[in-house]
């Protein structure tokens, strides 16, 4: 099989003649695409500083995660972690938006870098887990380059990646609620409303107050709705701290002030920190399966999160295919082996992108100013601080709410189609994974096809999915099975 050379014609090119300039474009009109696109450099400007604006929390999480010791006994240094996670991200986001054109922006995978806090670095040093972040990223490359990758998700049918971008919106949205303390987690039931039945304190009261002024805006139509919100709701968070009516202590990552100077001098200490030997003691199996463990997770995440955005941001056909998805691809996969060798974990395109589209980013001129933004914290590291998490959440829940709206697109009165969507839908926030939903629409899809007699109407790349994703769900028992742990 091989790839078509032309590239699929999306309804981003059917904007129609009055959103394009025919003539006299400027050179970044062209590069870009931005009016073919339907869009303009105000809207791209804008989206990209949205995106950065739901991303920027990646600077101090990223360091958290990664803040455990290793089998040594070592830890890696906060300002080291936060220039690593800001580097890295810098790099493949401006990668993806020069090279990919596309407004998918990269960061520190939040699943791989739990990877290898959990399950890596107990078992080897730090340098050795970077390693492995390296190794995984060629794998997906080496996958792009032959052209699995991209012909596993155009082998997915359309309908089940709405499901996929309507299960991503739907966990995006938990995440907001759970990060601002809307949700919390109950002591008799699984999520309860606040931590004892009620809100509590004003910074989850701000999230509200920011959630409803956006949906609010955006009723009315007007542009920039969310960046307004995010906006207005730290110029209130940096009021409501000043002036001594919100303790410090009640936000979530923070209070919303700067602590000494604005300007810092970026820690490269962790810079190509990277050891691929040293593996004699925890032996080959294991390492195959810490490797095949971080293909999935930076695999298949990303692969949902860019047909979710593609498909929000109008670059996809009528079949659910994306304009150089192979670009887009690739950079994701280098995006592995360039957090590994920066020692800030794999990089992978985020979901926050989503944010930014739905400001009217449609082009990689917007990933050029969010991986800028990137960039300028290496040097105002303590500026990430002032938006407080409870303000960027309600982006988050904004974005799930626009992405439900892909249910549209599905026959729920065909079992065959609603079973593996509803599956995909619900089993991404339920089991707090995206590759889960993922995996049981797959296999569920398969599975349906099959008891009604139309197996021969699945294609290769499904059957070889479907026994991936039940290795994924038996991967316990296997390693068991093998005496690997």
């Amino acid at each position: 099989m091989t790839q078509q050379s032309t590239e699929p014609r999306t309804t981003a090119d059917d904007a129609g003649e009055g959103t394009r300039v025919p003539a006299g474009r400027s050179w970044l009109d062209r590069y870009f695409h931005i009016s073919r696109r339907g869009s303009t450099v105000a809207r791209e400007v804008r989206g990209g500083v949205t995106t950065f604006m739901a991303m920027a929390y990646i600077l101090l999480l990223n360091p958290l995660i990664l803040s455990g010791k290793d089998a040594a006994g070592d830890t890696l240094g906060q300002k080291a972690l936060i220039t690593a996670t800001a580097f890295a991200a810098a790099f493949t986001t401006l990668l993806m938006g020069f090279a990919g054109k596309v407004p998918l922006a990269l960061a520190a995978g939040l699943s791989v870098s739990g990877v290898l806090s959990s399950q890596v670095a107990p078992e080897m040093t730090w340098p050795q887990a970077m390693g492995m972040c390296v190794m995984y990223g060629v794998v997906i490359m080496l996958l792009v380059v032959t052209g699995l990758r991209e012909m596993i998700m155009n082998a997915i049918p359309l309908a089940l990646k709405h499901g996929i971008t309507m299960g991503i919106g739907l966990f995006i949205a938990l995440i907001g609620f759970y990060k601002s303390g809307f949700v919390h987690q109950g002591e008799a039931t699984p999520v309860t409303l606040g931590p004892a039945g009620e809100l509590a304190g004003w910074p989850v009261l701000l999230f509200a107050g920011t959630l409803l002024l956006i949906f609010m805006l955006q009723a009315r139509d007007v542009p920039g709705a969310i960046l307004i919100g995010i906006v207005g709701g730290t110029a209130v968070a940096a009021v409501l701290n000043a002036t001594g009516v919100v303790d410090p202590g009640q936000w979530a990552a923070g209070a919303p002030e700067l602590h000494g100077s604005a300007v810092s001098m970026p820690d490269f200490s962790l810079f190509g920190d990277v050891e691929f030997g040293g593996w004699g003691e925890v032996g080959a199996m294991t390492v195959g399966m810490i490797v095949f463990t971080l293909v999935l997770a930076g695999f298949f995440d990303a692969m949902a999160t860019i047909i979710g955005v593609g498909t929000e941001a109008k670059l996809a056909d009528d079949k659910g295919r994306m304009p150089g998805l192979s670009k887009a691809l690739f950079i994701d996969g280098a995006g592995g082996a360039i957090g590994g060798v920066a020692g800030g974990s794999g990089q992978t395109v985020f979901i926050e992108s989503a944010t930014g589209v739905g400001e009217g980013a449609r082009t990689g001129l917007a990933s050029v100013v969010t991986g800028a933004f990137f960039a300028a914290c290496l040097f105002f590291t303590p500026l990430t601080a002032i938006v407080p998490q409870e303000v960027a959440s309600a982006a988050l829940v904004v974005i799930g709410a626009m992405m439900l709206m892909n249910a549209r697109h599905v026959d729920w009165a065909d079992r065959a189609t609603a079973i593996p969507v509803f599956l995909t839908v619900v089993l991404m926030p339920f089991t707090y994974t995206i590759t889960t939903g993922v995996a049981a629409g797959v296999i569920s899809h398969v599975a349906i096809k099959t008891a009604q007699g139309k197996a021969r109407e699945i294609g290769a790349f499904m059957w070889v999915l479907t026994g991936i994703f039940l290795v994924y769900f038996a991967l316990h028992p296997i390693e068991s099975w093998l005496g690997v742990h």
